[in-house]
C-alpha cells in the first residue's frame, strides 16, 4: 500500500484527486492539505510514498516548499499554468499534470510513479547479488509499450524540453522523463556533458575543448562541465 498527501488549496482540486485515488487499490490517502505549511506537519509526522502537490498556492508555492524538504517523498505537481512545468521537472518530479486532470492522464502518472519505484526496489534488490549481475538495459515506456533499452547501444541522450531523446545505433526513442532523472538510471559508462546532454563513454571517437564526437555526431561540452571532463577522458 502506497500513502499518499493530497495538497492543493481549491476544494474542488483536492476532490478530482481524492476520487481518481478512490478508485485505484493500492494508493492509501493518508492527509489532504490545503497549504503547504498542513502537508510540512503531515510529513514530520510520518511517511509519505508520493505527494500531489499543487503549484501555485498562498503564502508558500508547492515547488519552494519542495525544494526546501530535507526528506523528500516522490511528488507528482498538478497546477491551471502550463508554464510551470519545467519547474516541476527541475524538480525530479514523476510528473506535472494540468488541470482540469482527467483519469486517464492522472492513471498515467500514477504509472510513472509505480514504474520508478519498481526500478528502485529492483537496483536496490541487485546490490545484493555481484556486480556482474547488474541489468545491461533499462525499459523505457514509449507509446503505451515498455520498450526495452540496451545500454551499450546508445550512443548518447539529448533533453528536449520536458523529454529526452535516447540515440541509439539503429533507432532513437522520445520519452517522457527529465534527464536529471534518467542520469540516475544509468550506469558508469555515462557522462554528463551540458545540462541538456549525456554520452557514453565507450561511443566517444574524439573530443575538444569544446565538444565531444560520436561518429558524425557533435555534442557540446558545458563550461561548468569542462574540468571534470578533462580528468575523466
Amino acid at each position: 500500500m502506497y500513502t499518499c498527501v493530497i495538497v492543493d488549496d481549491e476544494e474542488f482540486a483536492r476532490n478530482l484527486i481524492k476520487n481518481h485515488l478512490n478508485q485505484l487499490n493500492d494508493f492509501k490517502i493518508v492527509a489532504i492539505c490545503e497549504n503547504a505549511i498542513e502537508a510540512s506537519k503531515v510529513l514530520k509526522q510520518q511517511q509519505v510514498d508520493l505527494l500531489f502537490l499543487d503549484i501555485e498556492m498562498p503564502v508558500l508555492r508547492g515547488t519552494d516548499f519542495f525544494k526546501n524538504l530535507i526528506e523528500k517523498p516522490k511528488v507528482i505537481f498538478t497546477t491551471a499554468h502550463r508554464d510551470y512545468a519545467i519547474d516541476g521537472f527541475d524538480l525530479n518530479a514523476i510528473d506535472y499534470l494540468l488541470k482540469p486532470i482527467t483519469f486517464e492522464r492522472f492513471f498515467r502518472a500514477v504509472e510513472k510513479f509505480l514504474d520508478q519505484h519498481n526500478n528502485a526496489t529492483h537496483k536496490s534488490n541487485t546490490t545484493l547479488t555481484s556486480i556482474n549481475s547488474s541489468p545491461n538495459y533499462i525499459y523505457v515506456r514509449k507509446n503505451r509499450k515498455q520498450v526495452k533499452v540496451f545500454f551499450d547501444r546508445i550512443l548518447y541522450i539529448e533533453s528536449v524540453k520536458d523529454y529526452i531523446k535516447i540515440h541509439s545505433e539503429n533507432e532513437s526513442h522520445i520519452v517522457k522523463y527529465s534527464l536529471t532523472a534518467f542520469e540516475k538510471q544509468l550506469d558508469n559508462r555515462f557522462l554528463r556533458t551540458h545540462r541538456s546532454y549525456i554520452v557514453n563513454k565507450d561511443k566517444i571517437t574524439a573530443y575538444t575543448k569544446q565538444d565531444v564526437e560520436i561518429g558524425v555526431f557533435e555534442i557540446p561540452i558545458g563550461e561548468s562541465y569542462k574540468n571534470t571532463i578533462a580528468k575523466l577522458l
